[in-house]
């Protein structure tokens, strides 16, 4: 649970609440929705009634009652929302810097792994499953029981990148071998800085030692798994990059 402020409210409510009880453009029906498409959230169970029915106090209460890297990834995803439908109002720009002041104050109180890098990047229940798995463990502090899910997602997410660019591959390929093309493509793509590139190339090690700790040193097989810090380190590892990816990929959700 994250302890928030009276003020924190009231920047929810400046930031999501469209009339009092309201969010943002949502119905009933398409809050439901969003939470349970968005991050399997049963936002119409009881728990979150306590303060009342209407979708604002379903929201507050929500947000008090969640652990911290769910509430910011929450705050984060509704922000994008607001943005996508055009919701405005005065004092935009200082709701925002103050929104995610605060997602980062929640984000460095937790001692759990970020996983606002795991993206739904197109329609698909495999995928969905996959990410769902994902995040069970790490809000459950298991970092290390999560690594063999987060190797697939990497190969199923670079094999999508090269696929939106046509670019060939087989499924036999290894994670590492995905990366490096499109690493490749992007450096051809973008005017990356000399440091940006570096880090990228480097990136292409850390997966092909990935290939390693899946194989050796996970649940994809009878193995000893990591101890949990290395574990957490690897996995924010392995995030900082799908982040980057996320934040200048241009083609990554489907049509």
């Amino acid at each position: 649970m994250i302890d928030l402020k009276h003020s924190d409210i009231r920047l929810i409510d400046e930031a999501f609440q469209r009339d009092p009880g309201y969010v943002l453009d949502f119905s009933d029906r398409t809050f439901s929705e969003f939470f349970e498409d968005e991050f399997h959230i049963d936002i119409d169970n009881d728990n979150y009634r306590v303060q009342g029915s209407s979708k604002m106090n379903r929201l507050r209460t929500f947000f008090r009652l969640s652990e911290p890297m769910g509430a910011a990834r929450v705050m984060r995803r509704l922000w994008e929302h607001r943005d996508e439908i055009g919701f405005q109002r005065p004092n935009d720009a200082k709701t925002k810097e103050r929104l995610f002041k605060l997602i980062e104050l929640i984000e460095g109180s937790s001692t759990l792994a970020r996983t606002d890098a795991i993206d739904r990047y197109v329609v698909d229940q495999t995928l969905d499953e996959l990410i769902a798995s994902i995040e069970r463990d790490i809000s459950a502090d298991r970092p290390e029981a999560a690594l063999d899910r987060l190797h697939t997602y990497c190969s199923k997410k670079f094999g999508h990148l090269l696929d939106k660019r046509g670019i060939i591959w087989s499924r036999d390929e290894p994670l590492h071998s995905r990366v490096g093309k499109y690493v490749k493509t992007v450096n051809q793509e973008q005017a990356l800085q000399e440091m940006t590139q570096q880090i990228l190339k480097n990136a292409i090690g850390i997966f092909d030692k990935f290939n390693h700790v899946r194989n050796n040193q996970s649940l994809a097989h009878d193995n000893e798994l990591l101890r949990r810090a290395e574990a957490r380190f690897i996995f924010d590892s392995v995030s900082a990059v799908l982040r980057f990816v996320k934040s200048v990929d241009t083609v990554r959700f489907g049509n």
